[in-house]
């Protein structure tokens, strides 16, 4: 099925939304994207956009640190991907970049005086670690503080980082990598937040261990809270911590949870999928794809009935 795009303000043939080789973002690592998940309800004939406007303030405060203007309020922004999503008419899980980027054709290494642009497009896409439980390896390559490049919004440019740490642990035969920040504590995965199990309560990295505030790591803080009556305490966590908990796994927008069996060739817990992890997976996947009632506000729908 063909995708589409919205791209210079109309919705265009993905195959068409081109831009120049000389366009500055793509020099300089000056833009900035989100990942959004569309998940299929096939019951309900019905695609659900998890957390939209959430991704969008994330976007807009990107811009602000980026110095893009992006001239679409959150709720033009949502509107806008609605009827993107409802004109392609996907019937499976779906992936949703938008893009906010310095589109003028002029290089030099600066924000200043050089327009902008937005785009948006989506294509499907299943899982993003195609494995029930990941294989892990810590990373050679720290994480960069704040005041390098914030960690905080997604920056294009950023993720060169990233890059070299996921081809590093496939490379040494991993399924992905943990990152440490620059002090050597556990920052994130290379596209997703971690959480470990330690004595029956989720143990996950602050902000300040120069990890991206994920919102699916705010959702899951939030459903073991509501649902399973766990707490989440966010500390600091050494390297040595990871090899003798009782669970550990990842969470993103696009890995959504996905347990963790080993790092560094050693077992977490017994090598399986943990209980909590496991019931954790449920409760996400109900409330994701619209069965859950009291998550709806975070569910878009996408198909008129």
């Amino acid at each position: 099925m063909p995708s589409y795009a919205y791209f210079h303000n109309e919705f265009v043939p993905l195959s068409e939304a081109r831009i120049g080789i000389m366009t500055h973002c793509l020099h300089y690592g000056t833009a900035l994207f989100e990942g959004i998940r569309g998940n299929w309800n096939s019951k309900q004939k019905q695609i659900y956009l998890f957390r939209l406007e959430e991704h969008y303030e994330r976007l807009h405060n990107g811009c602000r640190v980026l110095k893009i203007n992006l001239p679409y309020a959150i709720d033009e922004l949502c509107r806008i991907t609605v009827e993107l999503i409802e004109r392609c008419g996907f019937q499976e899980d779906i992936y949703i970049r938008p893009v906010a980027y310095k589109s003028s054709e002029d290089l030099g290494v600066r924000l200043h005086n050089l327009d902008d642009d937005f785009f948006i497009f989506a294509i499907p896409w299943g899982r993003y670690l195609d494995v029930d439980k990941a294989k892990c390896g810590v990373s050679s390559w720290r994480r960069p503080s704040d005041n390098v490049i914030p960690p905080q919004v997604k920056v294009t440019g950023i993720y060169v980082n990233n890059a070299l740490a996921k081809t590093e642990a496939i490379e040494n035969g991993f399924d992905e990598a943990i990152m440490l920040s620059t002090d050597g504590h556990i920052s994130e995965g290379t596209g997703e937040n971690i959480f470990l199990v330690i004595d029956g309560k989720l143990v996950t990295p602050p902000s300040y261990s120069n990890i991206l505030m994920g919102i699916t790591r705010n959702t899951v803080i939030e459903l073991a809270r509501n649902e399973l009556g766990i707490e989440t305490i966010e500390r600091q966590i050494d390297r040595s911590e990871l090899y003798i908990a009782g669970e550990c796994f990842f969470t993103g927008t696009a890995a959504h949870i996905t347990p963790i069996a080993e790092v560094d060739h050693r077992k977490i817990g017994d090598g399986e999928i943990g209980e909590i992890t496991k019931r954790l997976q449920r409760i996400y996947f109900e409330v994701i794809q619209g069965n859950n009632p009291k998550y709806l506000d975070w569910c878009t729908p996408v198909y008129k009935k």
